[in-house]
């Protein structure tokens, strides 16, 4: 079994995926995506999305780093990928899964599970201008406007070379909304020799044993669930191995939130100061009614000195 941590635009950043590869669990990150339009990016973009390109596309733990591109032009990407690869990229990954509006509306992520035939051109292009040992990967979603063009888009990786698939068990018009359709992803991985990762609605050990069982996969891939529980990880490596885990205490995970928040507070304008903490305490509340308490408490602060104080006086107890 392998447990790869998703590539949430926005939230999973190189701060985050060294946090969670050094607490374990994990044995993939992805980045976030990286948009590719119609020319070649300069060194830079490729190296602030993905700065363990340094270190051999590892986290300091040694976790590996899967590098995601997103666009439509199969040109673009290719000639993009190659660049990666030479700044010392280790595996390619393309998005045909994100669902939002201002991707979808400028020609990316989930609208082309509309056109397979362009999915496959894409991959095609990508897998050719690669060197072979290097894995091209893929993340699709069940479909665009509903889930009829499952197989035929999961098909259309498959066939264009992709190695391993990634499949979010929704279509872009579920969004993130409950159920997650596992039992389509079965259908895919008994329709396809590459390696077929769940994703979607595990937000517990019980979901991840149901995902298991209803999508037949060996491989799952984790992310709002992670964000609400750190060591889900963990728990659920223990649930597999059927070993013994004690789960993180709660001054635990709100130790590292505060170290995770002095690592980055430079990196933000003034005004949008701990907008990352809250985003994440509204996602750790559904683990640990400890942080529905300090995010009521922190969520109209704007100053380092009132964060400060706050989670001070919270790893007090």
């Amino acid at each position: 079994m392998r447990l790869l941590l998703a590539p949430m635009e926005g939230v999973v950043d190189h701060h985050v995926r060294q946090l969670y590869s050094a607490l374990g669990g994990y044995d993939i990150c992805v980045t976030e995506f990286l948009r590719v339009t119609n020319h070649l990016l300069p060194d830079r973009s490729f190296n602030r999305i993905c700065p363990e390109l340094s270190n051999n596309s590892k986290t300091a733990a040694g976790i590996p780093v899967r590098l995601q591109l997103l666009g439509s032009n199969p040109q673009a990407l290719a000639e993009n990928a190659q660049r990666a690869v030479q700044l010392g990229c280790n595996t390619i990954d393309l998005n045909f899964g994100c669902p939002a509006k201002s991707v979808n509306s400028s020609d990316g992520g989930a609208l082309l599970l509309k056109t397979p035939e362009r999915l496959y051109n894409i991959i095609k292009t990508v897998r050719a201008a690669v060197p072979t040992a290097i894995p091209v990967t893929a993340k699709i979603r069940l479909g665009f406007d509903d889930r009829s063009l499952y197989m035929d888009n999961a098909l259309a990786a498959f066939e264009a070379g992709a190695n391993e698939l990634t499949v979010h068990a929704r279509s872009k018009a579920d969004g993130y909304h409950p159920p997650a359709y596992w039992h389509y992803i079965a259908d895919i991985k008994s329709a396809l020799t590459i390696p077929v990762i769940a994703n979607g609605e595990i937000w517990s050990v019980e979901d991840w044993r149901r995902c298991q069982q209803e999508s037949g996969c060996d491989d799952f891939m984790l992310g709002r669930g992670a964000l609400s529980c750190p060591d889900l990880g963990l728990k659920i490596r223990a649930a597999h191995q059927q070993s013994d885990y004690t789960p993180l205490a709660w001054l635990q995970v709100c130790q590292h939130l505060f170290n995770y928040y002095q690592t980055t507070k430079d990196q933000y304008p003034t005004k949008f100061l701990g907008n990352r903490i809250k985003q994440w305490l509204s996602y750790l509340r559904r683990q640990y009614p400890q942080a529905a308490t300090l995010f009521e408490t922190i969520k109209r602060m704007t100053t380092a000195e009132q964060f400060e104080r706050e989670f001070e006086q919270a790893l007090r107890g």
